[in-house]
């Protein structure tokens, strides 16, 4: 992807960002995550992080990326000259590195699941047997880093061809076709006899569960399901012409990702306590749940083939944005280094993720600060690097970036108020770093 080129059309870039921010932790890891954490109350403090947090980040990230023109590491440089204000650039670059290695496992299980669907090795199971055929699966050492290969395989591929023409038409195409499906889940999940029970369990919130971990998870996922404090939206928002309203398209991303959680926890959470289920079994929740849903529906094994296609291509387009940060940097958009530094870059993320893959088999013992290693990359990246990376750009925005001319950026192809503008302002330079320091400190167990 070259840094002159530009998204075709607003949507295009409003379904491509998204798509690339709506994967696995919308879809997959907000569900178990939520129940580990007391289901309703902590979907509301994500929505209150979200909103406080999440959206003036995203909408700072914007801002550097479009004022700059260019990939992670340089639009930081080209602000801030002669500073080491880059670096943030490069903590999201091993960010997404990191985030890419574990992220590809679960991508992986995603096309071994396909594969099965589609063979017909998942028809007419019952609950307790899909949670064995998926135990069996990713404990099995061959299939897990095979799969992940092909996951990471895939995305090399797309982004050494360059990814901007792929992810803007297809994200036209599937990403409303995903949400379809999923009200189509959602409807069936609704009406399943003990839906309710599971409904209340994500929208009625019991604030004798939150506890400050459930405070720190709620953050993490925030940051996580946005893609806010990798850069990656830096990157993306480098392409936007200057007529597109950059608080508008903030908004609709926001929006479109928390309405796919929601409907990410009705789809899960009434099947879960239908079927007697633990809504906190961690990440295997939705590979167990989602085929025991489809298998209720008319031509089930169908749908459940069709949605696990969209769910691939939403892990993809995820996965295309955290290789391309770390691609764009390096290639700086030759070609032919792109096409290199591609492969190179993603099979070192392979190799890498390897350790991840294997940590629910033969490395499933083997612990560090009580984590194995898919868990504690998963931690490393929602609860240290994420916040980290976020507070850096909270304070680089006001620190570094004039404030008049960062309202004549946000107002262009807007036409924002300056009261919006002055609480965004505020929001970003007080608020969001004050919340996220807090929530730090309380995970080193300052507090």
């Amino acid at each position: 992807m070259s840094q002159r080129e530009q998204w075709s059309s607003k949507i295009g870039f409003i379904l491509a960002a998204a798509g690339s921010a709506i994967g696995l932790g919308a879809i997959w890891k907000f569900p178990y995550t939520a129940g580990q954490n007391g289901g309703g109350a902590f979907f509301l403090i994500f929505i209150l992080f979200t909103l406080l947090l999440g959206l003036p980040l995203l909408l700072a990230e914007f801002s550097i990326g479009r004022t700059a023109g260019s990939n992670a590491v340089d639009s930081y440089r080209k602000i801030a000259p002669g500073s080491k204000w880059h670096w943030v650039g490069k903590l999201g670059m091993a960010t997404s590195f990191i985030l890419l290695s574990f992220y590809s496992v679960i991508g992986g299980w995603i096309v071994v699941y396909l594969f099965k669907a589609v063979t017909g090795q998942l028809n007419h199971l019952t609950s307790d047997e899909y949670a064995e055929v998926f135990g069996a699966t990713i404990s099995n050492p061959v299939t897990s880093v095979f799969v992940q290969f092909l996951f990471i395989l895939m995305t090399i591929i797309v982004v050494a061809k360059g990814v901007q023409k792929g992810i803007e038409l297809a994200s036209k195409i599937m990403m409303p076709a995903l949400f379809i499906l999923f009200i189509l889940l959602v409807i069936r999940a609704v009406t399943l006899d003990g839906a309710l029970e599971g409904i209340t369990f994500l929208l009625q919130p019991d604030f004798s569960k939150v506890t400050s971990q459930t405070i720190l998870e709620a953050m993490g996922q925030s940051f996580f399901t946005l893609s806010v404090g990798v850069s990656v939206m830096v990157t993306y928002s480098s392409y936007l012409p200057k007529t597109q309203s950059l608080p508008k398209s903030a908004i609709s991303i926001v929006g479109m990702n928390i309405f796919i959680v929601l409907l990410a926890g009705l789809a899960i959470f009434p099947a879960v306590f239908s079927f007697g289920l633990e809504p906190g079994a961690g990440p295997v929740l939705l590979f167990n749940v989602l085929p025991t849903i489809f298998s209720q529906l008319p031509f089930g094994m169908f749908f459940f083939i069709a949605f696990l296609v969209l769910f691939l291509f939403a892990a993809l387009t995820s996965a295309f944005s955290m290789l391309e940060i770390i691609v764009a940097v390096i290639a700086k958009g030759e070609a032919q280094e792109r096409k290199k530094w591609s492969w190179i870059i993603g099979l070192a993320i392979f190799v890498c993720g390897i350790p991840s893959a294997l940590s629910f088999g033969i490395l499933g013992d083997v612990t560090l600060f009580g984590k194995t290693v898919f868990d504690l990359a998963d931690f490393a990246v929602s609860n240290v690097l994420l916040p980290i990376g976020a507070l850096l750009i909270a304070l680089f925005v006001p620190m570094k970036m004039k404030k008049t001319a960062l309202y004549e950026e946000l107002k262009q192809g807007s036409g924002l108020k300056k009261g919006l503008f002055e609480t965004w302002f505020f929001l970003i330079r007080f608020v969001a770093p004050i919340l996220i320091v807090v929530v730090m400190l309380d995970v080193l167990g300052v507090f």
